[in-house]
């Protein structure tokens, strides 16, 4: 569970350095703010959250959630958040 914390904080902070937020990402979507940062934390799944969340920081959703996409993040060559640290 503090993976997931830690991970959705890292997401936040990137989605501010990228001028965006997941609210905005929910007006856009037209869903709830709460839907998205549910997503965002591990709580729950949606494919078009991930997508938009993974697009407004130029990443595939397996490198934002590896354990969502085990196939995938197997192939991956690194962690674009590396623990104690953030990547560009």
């Amino acid at each position: 569970m503090r993976t997931e914390i830690k991970r959705h904080e890292r997401i936040k902070m990137q989605l501010r350095l990228a001028g965006t937020s997941l609210a905005q990402i929910a007006r856009e979507l037209g869903v709830q703010a709460s839907t998205v940062a549910s997503v965002s934390r591990g709580k729950s799944r949606s494919r078009r959250i991930e997508d938009r969340i993974a697009a407004a920081l130029s990443v595939t959703p397996s490198r934002l959630w590896p354990d969502r996409y085990a196939s995938v993040a197997a192939t991956s060559c690194s962690d674009p958040y590396p623990p104690g640290g953030v990547s560009p």
